[in-house]
């Protein structure tokens, strides 16, 4: 079960695909006006992934190469319409909420991404966790995204009221209603339930993961210690700190070690050179004489005529 674990930290830590791979950005800036659409986006995604790597895992020896993309999505659209149905029937006002936005699901890159760079490639058992753990860090974006638009724009989480008047606390006596009574003179800041407030939301959370990521490579290399996995350029291929993370390290390389020195050119790969340069001289002599031609017909042409006249 140890990969199985390693696809569930990857999904909600290393790779989570909100705040790392930046992926779903759609759901993720639409549906996430209150805490409660974000759980059920995120769970109703998780549930898709989950069911998705499982039957693309399973049918990966059938399905043609070149028809891959096409099945995937036929795959994917069916568990998006059962799932919408049951919705429907058992939460229609989580259906009502989330709108047009769970039939969008079908082409989600996350879900697609993992089904073409994972569920294809892997056994049943992998893929159904790395579907899952995708999933949740999918959950834990969003839910949190929304707690804190619903917290800061209504000053409630989930329903209950947190912050302004009529909080929770103030139901309470001695000094917590006291705290209460000072939570209350808190104004709710609209904007953070409007459109505009999941971009604000969104680029803190992306500044404060940056600058963590980035503090933590910065003691790394000033210790001489291995930057951490997280905090690397390389760590995967959407990571969003590529920038902060790898301007550090090309500022202050560390030390190569003796068996990570690059390996001498091959015997083939010096011919290729010596005939590159070769080429390349070809080249400016080339360029050489065409100028010195374009010289010599500019002279001739502008040279005056000798005037001769007759005896």
């Amino acid at each position: 079960m140890g990969k199985c674990t390693e696809r569930l930290y990857n999904g909600i830590v290393k790779e989570n695909p909100t705040f790392v791979q930046m992926l779903g950005m759609c759901p993720t800036l639409a549906v996430t006006s209150s805490a409660i659409n974000g759980a059920g986006m995120g769970l109703t995604t998780t549930c898709i992934l989950v069911l998705s790597n499982f039957m693309i895992s399973a049918l990966r020896k059938v399905i043609p190469d070149k028809v891959r993309i096409p099945s995937f999505i036929v795959i994917i659209a069916s568990f998006v319409t059962i799932i919408q149905f049951l919705l429907q029937a058992y939460l229609p006002s989580l259906n009502s909420s989330l709108g047009l936005y769970i039939p969008l699901i079908v082409v989600n890159c996350i879900i697609l991404g993992r089904a073409e760079a994972y569920a294809s490639k892997n056994k049943v058992l992998p893929s159904i966790f790395d579907g899952l753990g995708m999933g949740l860090g999918f959950t834990v974006g969003l839910t949190l995204i929304g707690m804190f638009r619903e917290l800061v724009g209504k000053g409630c989480v989930f329903g209950f009221q947190i912050l302004g008047d009529g909080n929770l606390l103030q139901n309470s006596s001695g000094i917590i209603k006291g705290i209460g009574n000072a939570l209350s003179l808190y104004t709710p800041i609209t904007i953070f339930v409007l459109a505009p407030g999941a971009f604000f939301v969104l680029a803190f959370i992306i500044a404060f993961i940056n600058k963590r990521n980035a503090k933590k490579a910065a003691e790394a290399l000033a210790n001489g210690e291995e930057i951490p996995a997280a905090c690397r350029p390389d760590s995967c291929a959407g990571c969003i700190n590529a920038a902060c993370c790898g301007k550090l390290v090309s500022e202050t390389p560390a030390p190569v070690k003796a068996a990570e020195a690059p390996a001498k050119p091959s015997a083939d790969a010096k011919q290729r050179q010596i005939r590159m340069q070769q080429r390349i001289q070809r080249q400016r002599l080339t360029s050489q004489m065409r100028r010195r031609r374009m010289s010599q017909d500019s002279a001739h042409m502008h040279r005056p005529e000798s005037q001769s006249s007759p005896t």
